[in-house]
C-alpha cells in the first residue's frame, strides 16, 4: 500500500508540472492565472494528503533535504508572514495576483519533489520539457492563426497572439530556461531514437523561442513596456520606509506604486500607465514583503552559487576534465542560473516563479532522513493500530489544512467562476441574470474587492436606467433609491476591504459623482472621496481634473482652479488639464489666463485633429468674451456641460450610512496640498 501511495504521488507531482505552463481556463475572468492556482492549490494539497496517508501507514518520517531548504523556507514564511499583517485585502494576496499563493505553494511543490529519487526527478524535468514542446505547439499554430478557425473555442484561444501565458514575453522567458535541457537530453540519450525525439522536441521549442523573440522585438505591437529601474527603486524605498521587515504586503504592488512613484514618472510616455509589478522579482519581493524576504532570496542566490561550484567540481573528479557539454547535462545548474538572472531584468509570473521551484529541487542532491513514529510500547506490533498512534497526530495537522485548503479554495475559485459567469451575462445585456449573479458571487467570497466595485456599478447603472423614464412613479422612486444606497454601499465595501487602494476610492467618487442629479449632498461626498483617492495617488493629474470637474458643476470655481492648477504641476503637458482650467478660469472672469492655458492646449493637440479645431473654436470665444466685456457689454455665458445626466425631481435624500468612510492619509505628498479630482466636459484627449 505504501508503494503504491508512493507511485500515486510521484504521478500526481508529473501531472502538475505538465499542467502548470499550458493550462488556461476561460471559465475564470483571467484565464491564465486562476486556473494555474487551482492546479497548486489543489495539486499540492492532495499530495500532502497522500503524504501525510504514507506515514500513518508506515508508521516512519521520510524526508528528503537539500541546501536549498533553509533559503526556500524562509522566503515562503516571509510571503505567509507579510500576507498575513501587511496586505489589507488578504484575497489579493490569495487569489489575484496571489502572489503569497503561489510563493508557499512554490516552496511546498520544491519540497515535494525534492522527495523523489534521482531517476524520478530527472523524469519530472523531462514532464517539463514535453509541456514546454505542447506550450510552443500552441503558440506557434497562434501565431500561424489555426485557432482563429475554429469558431467553437473560447475567444481568449483564438486571439492571433494568443500563449497559455496570456504573453510572449513571460513565454520566451520560459522556452529560453528549456533549451538548455533539451540539448543535455540530446547529449545524455544512448539510442538513436531517443535523441531523435528530444532533438525534434528542441527544434519545436526552438522555434517557440524564435517566435516569441519576434514579437518583443522593440516596436512590435506585443513589445513589452517597462518602468524604469530608478522608478522601482524608488517605490520600494519609500515602502521600505514604511514597512522595512515585511514590506507593504503581497499582491499590494499596486499601491505602493499609486503611492510612491516618483513624479518624474509623469515625465515618461507611460505615465498612465500603472504596474502591478516592478520590472524585476527582487524589486517587487523587496516592495512586498521587505528585507525579510530579500534575506532568503540573497541566502538561495548565495547557495545556488555554492551548488554550482560544487556541480563542476564533481565533474572534474568524476572526468579529469572539464567538458563543455556538462554546462547541457540534464542535472545542469544552467538552466536555474540564466532564470534567476533574465527575472533580475523582466518581471515574473505564477509560471515562471513555479518554474524556479522545479529548477531548484531538480538540480541539487538531497538526503534522505528516516524518523521512527511508531510507540515504544508496541515495537513488538508494529501493524498494530496502537503503534500508529504517533505517526497519526504528527499527521493530523497536516490531514486538517490540507482538507480546510482544499474546502475553502473550493469555494473561492467557485466564486471567480461566478463572477465570470456574471461578466458574461452582462456583456449579453441579461440584467436578472446578471444581478443575481453578481450577488451570489459576493455571497461565496464577499472579500473580493472586485466583486463589490462591479456590482456597484451595475446597481448605478439600473438606477440610471429608470431615473431616465419619461414619468417616474413613486414606486420607481423607491426602487432608485434602493439602487443609489446599494451602489454607494458596495463602492463602501470595496473601500473597507483595501482603503490604501487610490481605485477603491475613485470608484467610491465616481459613484457619487454619477447619483449628484439625483440625490443632494452626494457632491460633497464625491469631493472627500476624490480627495482620499488623490492622497494615496498623489500624482495622477486625471483624479485632481476629475476634482476639479465636481467643483466646476457645483459652481465653486475657486477651488476648481485650484485643483487643476494642482494638476498642472503634476504633469503639465497634458491637453485635458489645461483645456478645463482654461474653461475654470473663463467662469471665474480671469480672461487672460483662460487664453493663456486654451493656447497652451493648441500646441499641445495634433494640428490635424478635430480636437484642433473644437479648442480653436473655444480659444476664439473665449477672447470674443474678454472683448465683450472689456467694452461693457452684456454678456450671457453658457458653461462647459457635463455629460448628460439623469436628473430626479425633487433629488433623493442619501441617509447618513451613505457617507464616505474616515480618510486614510490625510496629507498628500505632491506638489501641493489636497486638490482633488474629476473633469468639467469638453474633455480633449491630446
Amino acid at each position: 500500500m505504501e508503494k503504491l501511495i508512493s507511485k500515486l504521488q510521484t504521478y500526481i507531482l508529473y501531472v502538475i508540472i505538465f499542467l502548470l505552463p499550458i493550462t488556461v481556463l476561460p471559465i475564470f475572468p483571467n484565464p491564465f492565472v486562476v486556473g494555474k492556482i487551482a492546479i497548486l492549490v489543489f495539486g499540492i494539497s492532495l499530495l500532502l494528503l497522500t503524504f501525510a496517508l504514507k506515514v500513518i501507514l508506515s508508521g516512519s518520517l521520510k524526508i528528503s533535504t537539500s541546501r536549498f531548504d533553509l533559503p526556500v523556507f524562509l522566503i515562503a514564511f516571509s510571503y505567509f508572514l507579510s500576507a498575513l499583517l501587511r496586505t489589507p485585502n488578504k484575497m489579493e494576496a490569495l487569489l489575484l495576483p496571489g502572489t503569497a499563493t503561489i510563493f508557499v505553494t512554490g516552496s511546498l511543490l520544491f519540497f515535494l519533489i525534492n522527495q523523489l529519487s534521482e531517476k524520478e526527478k530527472k523524469v519530472a524535468i523531462q514532464v517539463l520539457l514535453f509541456s514546454g514542446v505542447s506550450y510552443s505547439l500552441i503558440s506557434l499554430l497562434s501565431f500561424a492563426g489555426f485557432w482563429e478557425n475554429i469558431p467553437q473555442l473560447p475567444q481568449v484561444f483564438r486571439l492571433r497572439n494568443f500563449t497559455p501565458e496570456g504573453g510572449y514575453l513571460p513565454s520566451a522567458i520560459f522556452l529560453l530556461t528549456l533549451v538548455p535541457l533539451a540539448i543535455g537530453f540530446i547529449v545524455e540519450e544512448k539510442k538513436l531514437s531517443g535523441k531523435a525525439f528530444f532533438a525534434t522536441s528542441f527544434s519545436i521549442i526552438f522555434l517557440g523561442l524564435i517566435i516569441s523573440f519576434y514579437n518583443i522585438i522593440p516596436g512590435k505591437e506585443n513589445a513589452p513596456k517597462f518602468s524604469t529601474y530608478r522608478v522601482d527603486w524608488n517605490i520600494a524605498v519609500e515602502a521600505l520606509k514604511e514597512s522595512p521587515i515585511l514590506g507593504i504586503g503581497p499582491g499590494n504592488y499596486l499601491t505602493s506604486f499609486n503611492r510612491f512613484r516618483p513624479l518624474s514618472y509623469n515625465t515618461t510616455n507611460l505615465w498612465v500607465v500603472k504596474f502591478l509589478s516592478a520590472r524585476s522579482i527582487y524589486l517587487t519581493a523587496l516592495t512586498e514583503a521587505g528585507m525579510l524576504v530579500m534575506t532568503g532570496m540573497i541566502f538561495l542566490v548565495l547557495s545556488v552559487l555554492r551548488n554550482t561550484r560544487s556541480f563542476f567540481k564533481k565533474k572534474v573528479r568524476q572526468d579529469q576534465k572539464l567538458n563543455f557539454l556538462v554546462l547541457f547535462s540534464s542535472q545542469s545548474p544552467l538552466p536555474l542560473i540564466l532564470l534567476l538572472i533574465l527575472l533580475i531584468l523582466f518581471p515574473a509570473t505564477l509560471l515562471l516563479i513555479s518554474l524556479v521551484f522545479i529548477l531548484l529541487a531538480s538540480s541539487t542532491p538531497s538526503y534522505q532522513t528516516k524518523l521512527n513514529l511508531t510507540s515504544q510500547e508496541a515495537n513488538n506490533t508494529s501493524g498494530s493500530l496502537s503503534s500508529k498512534v504517533p505517526a497519526f497526530l504528527m499527521s493530523l495537522p497536516i490531514l486538517i489544512v490540507s482538507i480546510f485548503v482544499c474546502f475553502r479554495a473550493a469555494r473561492i475559485i467557485y466564486a471567480e467562476y461566478t463572477f465570470n459567469k456574471a461578466i458574461t451575462a452582462l456583456a449579453q445585456n441579461n440584467a436578472q441574470e446578471t444581478y443575481s449573479l453578481m450577488q451570489k458571487a459576493i455571497r461565496l467570497n464577499p472579500k473580493v474587492d472586485r466583486y463589490h466595485l462591479s456590482y456597484s456599478q451595475i446597481n448605478l447603472t439600473f438606477a440610471n436606467s429608470l431615473a431616465r423614464k419619461s414619468t417616474v412613479s413613486d414606486a420607481d422612486r423607491t426602487v432608485i433609491a434602493q439602487l443609489v444606497q446599494q451602489a454607494i454601499t458596495e463602492a463602501k465595501a470595496a473601500v473597507a476591504l483595501n482603503n490604501l487602494r487610490s481605485g477603491n476610492w475613485e470608484l467610491l467618487a465616481r459613484t457619487y459623482s454619477a447619483i449628484i442629479s439625483l440625490a443632494k449632498g452626494a457632491d460633497t461626498f464625491a469631493i472627500q472621496s476624490f480627495r482620499q483617492a488623490i492622497a494615496l495617488d498623489p500624482f495622477n493629474p486625471n483624479l485632481r481634473i476629475a476634482l476639479g470637474g465636481i467643483h466646476y458643476r457645483t459652481g465653486d470655481f475657486d477651488n476648481a482652479i485650484r485643483a487643476l492648477e494642482l494638476s498642472v504641476l503634476t504633469k503639465n503637458d497634458l491637453a485635458n488639464t489645461h483645456y478645463n482650467l482654461a474653461f475654470a478660469y473663463r467662469e471665474d472672469k480671469k480672461f487672460d489666463q483662460a487664453i493663456n492655458q486654451m493656447s497652451l492646449v493648441l500646441a499641445l493637440v495634433d494640428k490635424n485633429s478635430k480636437d484642433y479645431e473644437i479648442v480653436r473654436k473655444a480659444l476664439e470665444d473665449i477672447e470674443s468674451q474678454k472683448k465683450e466685456l472689456s467694452t461693457q457689454a452684456t454678456e450671457n455665458l453658457t458653461p462647459p456641460q457635463p455629460e448628460e445626466k439623469t436628473v430626479l425631481e425633487p433629488p433623493l435624500d442619501l441617509p447618513e450610512s451613505a457617507e464616505p468612510p474616515e480618510a486614510v492619509i490625510t496629507q498628500t505628498p505632491t506638489p501641493q496640498e489636497t486638490a482633488g479630482q474629476s473633469s468639467p466636459t469638453p474633455s480633449v484627449k491630446p
